[in-house]
């Protein structure tokens, strides 16, 4: 038992040594539309060559279902190595928040911060172009003549996003220094702005 322990963290390991190898190579030699499904990728790519290396050993230390196991649990952590570091350090407000504040000697003013989203976050990190563009691959919206139109997928992803935001996250949720619901519906107070609606819209 214990041998088959060390054995799976050994598995482990491996995978995982083999998924930043795949991961380096990818970012460093091809191109990448999205990170997330790119990482996502690299994590089926070396869960492949892992299978692949494992295959002629696996039913002399792991049975059938000993070995499945251990491929669901590397599938999982495949995943979760996707979501928690590439994407969350690409998308991710807060850190560039503290890389921001790192970037000013450790110190910025709190009166400035909106500010510096404003001007500096949006451009530095081109956070519309990246948006557009994993929502293009995502098969979410599409771009004609210049203007942005939601595809059926992506009514049915806002729906999905809005239903979940206001019945399934939390209702007192602290913001400084206060309690609140509002990030629940955050569009509650939001009118629609006509400069924003699209030629035909507007017409409409």
């Amino acid at each position: 038992m214990q041998n088959k322990f060390l054995l799976l963290i050994s598995s482990l390991f491996l995978y995982f040594v083999i998924l930043l190898l795949v991961y380096f190579v990818h970012i460093n030699f091809f191109q990448v539309e999205v990170i997330l499904y790119s990482a996502i990728l690299d994590s089926f790519i070396a869960l492949l060559i892992f299978f692949v290396l494992s295959f002629f050993y696996k039913s002399i230390i792991f049975n059938s279902f000993e070995f499945l196991l251990i491929m669901i649990i590397l599938i999982l952590f495949g995943y979760s190595f996707s979501i928690t570091l590439p994407a969350v350090i690409d998308r991710s407000l807060s850190f560039y928040f503290l890389e921001k504040i790192e970037q000013h000697n450790g110190a910025i003013k709190q009166a400035s911060m909106r500010d510096i989203f404003i001007d500096d976050y949006i451009d530095e990190y081109k956070l519309i172009e990246i948006r557009i563009t994993e929502q293009l691959e995502s098969g979410t919206i599409k771009v004609v003549d210049s203007c942005i139109y939601l595809t059926q997928r992506g009514h049915m992803v806002a729906k999905f996003s809005n239903f979940f935001r206001k019945n399934f996250l939390a209702k007192n949720r602290l913001i400084l220094e206060e309690y609140s619901n509002q990030l629940t519906d955050p569009l509650k107070k939001s009118q629609i702005n006509k400069e924003y609606l699209c030629q035909n819209d507007v017409q409409k």
